[in-house]
């Protein structure tokens, strides 16, 4: 399973960023999809994770103010994320794991793509 992650950039605070990332290759019939971050100097940290069916969780700092989403038609998920906070800033970096059972662990996920910067300026 490949993953391509797209969508970061640089927004003020209180701003809006959509991240997106398509999965290709040989995917699971049913997997999970989430969102991880890493800031400079910081370990890579639970965001968002959604199942194959829709349910979703996510990490308390971020409860509210992003939304992740999935279409399974076409292999993408998707990170919109409001009110954006300089404590956001980070690589942003989707991943993926077979099954059906919602993980916030980065070693649990098999699969990553590659990260996309996000950066919010107070």
């Amino acid at each position: 399973v490949q993953l391509q992650a797209s969508g970061g950039g640089l927004v003020q605070a209180g701003g809006s960023l959509r991240l997106s990332c398509a999965a290709s290759g040989r995917t699971p019939s049913s997997y999970i999809m989430g969102w991880f971050r890493q800031a400079p100097g910081k370990e890579r940290e639970f965001v968002a994770s959604v199942t194959w069916t829709g349910n979703t969780n996510y990490a308390n700092s971020v409860k509210g103010r992003f939304t992740i989403s999935r279409d399974n038609a076409k292999n993408t998920v998707s990170l919109q994320m409001n009110s954006l906070r300089p404590e956001d800033t980070a690589v942003y970096f989707c991943a993926a794991r077979g099954g059906s059972r919602l993980r916030e662990a980065p070693n649990e996920y098999d699969y990553w793509g590659q990260g996309t910067q996000v950066t919010v300026s107070s």
